[in-house]
C-alpha cells in the first residue's frame, strides 16, 4: 500500500501541523458486512422483528450512513494525508481487495472506503486476523443457528467471552493507530458503537466525533 505524509484538521487543514488527528466515526453494520453470515442474521432478525420491523431497521442503517457519507464530505480532508482504519479489517496485505469484495456485495461501509481510496486516503489493515476468526466463531454460535440466543447458563460465559474479545480487539486496533498515524497525519476510523479506543490512544492523539460518541465507556474527550 502507498504511504501517506503530512496532515490534516477536520474543516481546517494547517500543511504545517505536526499534530495527529483521529476522526471516529461510530458505526452500524449493514447485512452485507456479515459476509457468510449475512442470511442466517437476516432471517434471525425477520423472526425477532416481522418484515415491518426489519425493513424499518434497515431504512434505519441506511439513514446512519447517510449523515456518515455527509459528514465526511463535510470535512474537505486532504485525502493524500488519511488513513482509514477498518473495523474488522485484517492485516493481511489483502485489505484492498477485501474492502472491494464487501462493497461488490452492497457494504455502504465498504463503497465509502473505496471512493476515499479514489480521492487518495490509503486504507489500513486494523485488527489481527485470529481475534477476527474468534469474533466470527462467537458470532456464528450464536446466530447462524437460527435460534434466538444460547441457553440461559450458558449466557454469562459467553458474555465474558464476547467482552474480552472486545477488549483484546479495541487494544489492538488502539495500537495500530499508534503505530502507524504518522505527526502531521489525520485518521479516519469506523467502529461499531460497542468498540471503546479513545482511551488506549497515545496522549498526542487528538479524537474528533464529527457525529457522535460511541457508546463503549470512557472515550477521549474532544
Amino acid at each position: 500500500m502507498d504511504e501517506p505524509t503530512g496532515n490534516s484538521t477536520p474543516g481546517a487543514y494547517n500543511p504545517e501541523s505536526s499534530e495527529r488527528t483521529l476522526i471516529y466515526i461510530p458505526i452500524i453494520h449493514t447485512q452485507a458486512d456479515m459476509g457468510a453470515l449475512s442470511e442466517a442474521i437476516q432471517r434471525l432478525k425477520v423472526k425477532k422483528l416481522g418484515h415491518k420491523g426489519w425493513e424499518r431497521n434497515v431504512n434505519l442503517v441506511n439513514k446512519l450512513w447517510a449523515q456518515i457519507e455527509s459528514a465526511i464530505e463535510s470535512l474537505a480532508l486532504p485525502y493524500d494525508r488519511v488513513r482509514l482504519y477498518q473495523d474488522g479489517l485484517p492485516v493481511s496485505g489483502r485489505e484492498v481487495e477485501i474492502v472491494k469484495e464487501l462493497a461488490k456485495a452492497g457494504s455502504r461501509n465498504h463503497g465509502l472506503l473505496l471512493r476515499l481510496r479514489e480521492k487518495g486516503a490509503t486504507i489500513m489493515g486494523t485488527e489481527p486476523s485470529e481475534l477476527l476468526v474468534e469474533e466470527y466463531q462467537l458470532v456464528k454460535e450464536d446466530f447462524a443457528s437460527g435460534k434466538p440466543k444460547v441457553a440461559t447458563r450458558e449466557e454469562p460465559r459467553r458474555k465474558a467471552l464476547r467482552d474480552s474479545l472486545l477488549k483484546r480487539r479495541d487494544e489492538y486496533i488502539a495500537g495500530r493507530i499508534n503505530e502507524t498515524l504518522r505527526p502531521g497525519e489525520t485518521g479516519l476510523i469506523f467502529l461499531g458503537m460497542l468498540h471503546s479506543v479513545g482511551t488506549r490512544l497515545d496522549k498526542d492523539i487528538r479524537v474528533v466525533y464529527p457525529i457522535h460518541r460511541p457508546l463503549g465507556r470512557g472515550e477521549k474527550k474532544q
